[in-house]
């Protein structure tokens, strides 16, 4: 059990765990959660924490198949700038090693913000807290349990 599938148990939602063999050549972690599952690359999410210009730390949780725009994570967080935060900090603060960071069951509560596109699925697919370990829910009890936003946080082109 990690703290994501508890936090999902303790508040009594829909939720699915899905298991896969991690490879520890695979570049993309989420990519290969995608393929692993046969799930298409726009419905799995993966979670990125950066830091804004005030030093705080936020949670993007975006499309493995998109960018996050550091611009418009910052806008949706009140900040001017963003940058990705270093991932030490991001151990520290999530309680996750990277490649396996959920946005649930973190050891420190920080805003979210989820990229608007999540709302097109009825379940979407984060990590559950380590590599190769995925949990599926609905885009708003992610959001509900979260506190978080939907706002269009993905870079374009």
């Amino acid at each position: 059990m990690t703290p994501a599938i508890d936090m999902a148990k303790k508040h009594k939602i829909d939720f699915k765990v899905h298991e896969y063999q991690h490879d520890t050549n695979s570049e993309s972690y989420g990519l290969e959660a995608a393929q692993k599952l046969a799930v298409p690359a726009e419905q799995v999410f993966k979670t990125l924490v950066v830091s804004l210009d005030n030093h705080s730390l936020v949670v993007g949780v975006v499309p493995v198949s998109s960018m996050l725009s550091m611009k418009l994570i910052a806008k949706a967080a009140g900040a001017k700038k963003a940058h990705m935060a270093e991932a030490l900090a991001v151990e520290r603060s999530s309680g996750y090693v990277l490649g396996g960071v959920s946005p649930l069951g973190q050891r420190k509560r920080l805003v979210t913000v989820i990229d608007a596109s999540a709302q097109l699925f009825n379940c979407i697919y984060v990590s559950a807290g380590k590599r190769g370990l995925e949990i599926s829910l609905s885009p708003n009890d992610l959001q509900q349990l979260l506190n978080a936003k939907f706002a269009d946080i993905c870079a374009q082109g």
